[in-house]
């Protein structure tokens, strides 16, 4: 009997201890539960401070290129192409002989015209004969007054005859000339639709090439009407013309983002707007001595303008959201916020703007895209001098 109470108080004992350990297990597991976790470490960003800066912007229009003339090379006379003596896109000489046209036909013409000058020559020389034959006569009242008369007139004829003669041969030489196409100045020679045995003629349609002069080369583009009332109010003068004279020398990027080493000039506006395109053209002159602009070639013209001191950020530490452009600027807390700002002009891959910041602000660099308003930052400041020395504007 006293042993089966003995092993009954064993097994209380056990359950109590066994309890006793669920129970302290249980408390220390709510007491790590109900810990409150720890904030993640504050993202370390760049910053820079917003500081203004005297600029040249750049208003930028796409433009179109052509030669400073654009010769269309066609025959003068009818025949088949004997020779073509330049390939397309080869650079040629004023007087540089590009096409030759079938010579025979020409060349027999100019024989028939001399031997019928020789024949009206002699035909004169026999008049001129006749009527020294007869002026003694006349004058010894041998023969008639009316027979000198009829002489001379037979003489005036002949000699109109070897002027005729002559004129034909003259224009036989012409033509035979013309049958030698040559350029009519330098430039670069166009596509050459024709081909050797062809047969040309001055109705073809087609021109036999276009020859694009490029000593200096002329760039079209155009303005919004916007755009031209800015031109009109921007540049000093009384009439479109001298507001012209007061464009600066204006720059042209090429198909590649490269600027084009030599800057040209403004000199033409045309005389109205283009009622279906809302917009003006307007032609600036570049000199191509080296020839590396053809007739064309596409690019974009760059004005210049002198701004006083504007607020100047990279592009970088923009963001567009809705069709505005917003930055993060940073809060005194270290905390940032999204701010709009209006964007005036742009330089170079920087962003002037004219609302929303003001000079010594602080705005985030980079990782725009891991930051929501009222985030914590750890700032790590950034020279914005350093920025403009890695990246002039």
């Amino acid at each position: 009997m006293k042993t089966v109470q003995l092993k009954k108080a064993k097994g209380l004992a056990a359950f109590l201890l066994l309890a006793a350990g669920s129970a302290a297990i249980y408390s220390c597991g709510s007491s790590t539960a109900n810990a409150p976790a720890s904030a993640p470490p504050a993202q370390a960003l760049p910053v820079i401070t917003v500081s203004d800066h005297e600029v040249t912007a750049h208003r930028e229009f796409t433009a179109s290129i052509q030669g400073s003339r654009d010769i269309e090379i066609r025959p003068q006379v009818d025949g088949y192409l004997d020779r073509i003596s330049v390939d397309e896109g080869a650079y040629v000489r004023k007087g540089q002989v590009l096409f030759h046209i079938d010579a025979r036909p020409y060349t027999e013409q100019l024989n028939t015209a001399k031997a019928s000058l020789q024949s009206a020559k002699a035909a004169l020389e026999s008049a001129s004969i006749n009527v020294e034959k007869l002026t003694p006569l006349v004058a010894n009242k041998v023969v008639s007054d009316v027979q000198l008369k009829t002489a001379k007139a037979a003489y005036d004829a002949a000699k109109a005859n070897v002027a005729q003669a002559q004129a034909a041969v003259d224009a036989a030489k012409i033509n035979l000339g013309y049958t030698s196409v040559t350029a009519p100045a330098d430039g670069y020679i166009g596509i050459i639709p024709f081909k050797t045995g062809s047969l040309v003629g001055k109705n073809n349609v087609e021109a036999l090439t276009v020859l694009s002069e490029t000593k200096d080369i002329h760039v079209y583009f155009s303005m919004s009407e916007l755009d031209f009332l800015d031109f009109k109010q921007e540049f000093e003068g009384n009439t479109i013309e001298q507001k012209i004279k007061h464009i600066p020398a204006v720059e042209l990027v090429l198909a590649d983002n490269s600027i084009y080493p030599q800057k040209g000039k403004v000199e033409v506006v045309e005389g109205q707007f283009d009622k279906t395109m809302g917009a003006i053209n307007f032609r600036a002159t570049f000199p191509n001595g080296n020839g590396l602009l053809r007739s064309g070639n596409t690019g974009r013209i760059r004005i210049p303008r002198q701004l006083a001191k504007s607020v100047l950020i990279p592009q970088e530490a923009t963001f567009e959201l809705q069709d505005k452009v917003l930055v993060y600027t940073v809060l005194d807390s270290n905390k940032v916020e999204g701010r709009p700002v209006t964007v005036a002009d742009r330089s170079g891959r920087y962003y002037l703007i004219s609302k929303g910041l003001k000079p010594g602000e602080k705005i985030v660099y980079s990782g725009l895209d891991r930051l929501r308003d009222g985030m914590a930052i750890a700032p790590q400041k950034m020279s914005m001098d350093s920025l403009l020395h890695a990246n002039p504007i």
